[in-house]
This record gives structure tokens, sequence and C-alpha cells, in this order.
């Protein structure tokens, strides 16, 4: 596609993607591009486009196999999808605390496709940070102390995530399960095999072997190191935007942004549709 071409959105990750209408079958040398640019920005951000369910299954395998959410019925006909909403007497987001996709699971995913259907005209904002940095840039000392040990990731119980977003759609009632696993703090990548720090402060609060003041220490620490602005950026979406980010070696956060609901009026609405991608 001869408008094809990426832009670095921040410098430490991200880029814009134009000349590329995802809604269409595309040529070997565009995906092969495609690919590229993820593996090197770690996130991608297009906008203006209009896909259909089958259209956004269709781009996201593309990347691998799809999975579904293990909390979320998926959207009909397409367990592989999930709407994420957030209503306007609403203050809590779903994905409101930094995060890396389902590290509570042995094997979290790989990464995911975010549509947005409906967005606030401001508010509603999502960080990424660099995981890949956030590792290369803690010293020596700490590095060493991180390889010995492992981190405690829980999802909490389904309920949790039932009880707070009452505009998903949710299924534990149907036998989710709560699901706790210990993960090392540094992962190596496997398509690119570098290393990256792995935290999720939403599921992660205690590490092996530690009292819960020792973990919280260590914690606290590494998720002010791994957000600092230098290792992020802030992204504002549009009506039609796809965003795909890499989970090997990313964290973000959905924004707690709308003043309106947190003063008890009525706030913004805000609708993405999204595709996890599987290891």
């Amino acid at each position: 596609m001869s408008d094809f071409a990426v832009h670095p959105y921040a410098t430490a990750i991200g880029a814009e993607v134009t000349g590329v209408d995802l809604s269409r079958a595309l040529d070997d040398s565009t995906w092969s591009a495609l690919r590229d640019a993820y593996l090197e920005y770690l996130v991608l951000f297009f906008h203006d486009q209009k896909l259909t369910p089958a259209q956004q299954v269709e781009f996201s395998r593309r990347f691998g196999r799809l999975e579904e959410y293990p909390f979320v019925h998926g959207i009909d006909g397409y367990p592989e999808l999930i709407e994420i909403v957030k209503e306007p007497d609403e203050v809590i987001n779903f994905g409101h605390l930094w995060h890396t996709d389902m590290t509570f699971r042995e094997q979290p995913p790989a990464g995911a496709v975010l549509y947005a259907l409906e967005v606030p005209p401001v508010g509603g904002d999502t960080l990424f940070a660099n995981m890949y940095l956030a590792w290369e840039m803690l010293s020596e000392g700490m590095k060493a102390v991180l390889r010995q040990l492992r981190a405690i990731h829980d999802s909490g119980t389904p309920q949790r995530h039932t009880d707070t977003f009452k505009g998903m759609k949710m299924q534990h009632r149907q036998g989710s399960e709560r699901q706790i696993t210990a993960h090392p703090f540094v992962r190596v990548h496997p398509e690119t095999g570098r290393e990256s720090l792995l935290i999720s402060p939403s599921y992660c609060h205690r590490i092996e072997g530690m009292t819960d003041e020792e973990s919280r220490m260590i914690l606290d620490h590494l998720e002010r190191h791994a957000t600092q602005d230098i290792l992020t950026c802030r992204f504002r979406w549009q009506t039609g935007t796809v965003v795909i980010w890499d989970n090997r070696c990313t964290m973000h956060i959905a924004l707690e942004d709308d003043l309106a609901a947190m003063r008890g009026d009525m706030g913004f609405r805000r609708v993405m549709r999204r595709a996890t991608i599987g290891v």
C-alpha cells in the first residue's frame, strides 16, 4: 500500500500507523511491515477504522490464535470478542490500575486488539509503559535481587469483576474460578529475545517468601520506576481507533478521569471491543 507509514508516537513506546485499512485483506508485505512495527514499537495505533466483529477477528488472528476472556461473556456470535463498557455514572474503569493482561495465568496472553466503538470528546485515555526499558534501567544490584524472586499474581474472585463493572457481561456464575500463579520478575520475549520486567500491580501484591510489608516496599518501588513519564505514553482515543499491544513487554492503564461521575453527576460513556491474542 503506497501510503503505508509508521510514525513513532513517543520516545519510549508506541507508533501511529497510517495508510492502511484494516477491514481489507492486506498483502504479505504490508503484514510483514506491521509485524515488524509491532515488535519494535510494542503498541500500534490505527485511526479512522471501520471494523465489523468478523473483520476484527480476522485482523487479530493474523497475530496469533484468539482466546476468550475468563470472566466476561463474548458478544453474540463471537466468543473471542468482549465489550468493555463504562457507563456514565461509573467512576471505576475496567483496567483502572496498571497491569499486564491476565498475569494470574500460567501463560498470560501475547497481546490484545482494542477497537473504540464509543468514546467521550475528552477523557478515557490509556497509558502504556515499555517494560523492556523498565528492566534495562534498573540497577545491576536490583536486577540481581529480582532474578532470585517470584511474585504471586492473583485474579481475585470472579465476583470482584462482576460487582464493580455493571456494564460488563460477566460469567462467574457459570463456573469461572479464581486463578493464582507465581512468575519470575524477568521474562524473555519469545520473538525478540529481549528481557523485560514483569510486574502487574492490578494482580500482583506479594512476593514469595516475604511478608506483605516487605513485598509492598519492592512492588511499590518497581511500579513507580516502570511508570515514570520517560517510559510511557498517553493515548487519546477517537471513535474508530484500533490499538494492538504486545502484552509480553508492556503494561497499561485505563485512566479514571471522569470528574462529572466522581462528583455524582452523569459523566461519559465509553465502549470498546476487545480481542485477546493467546500465546
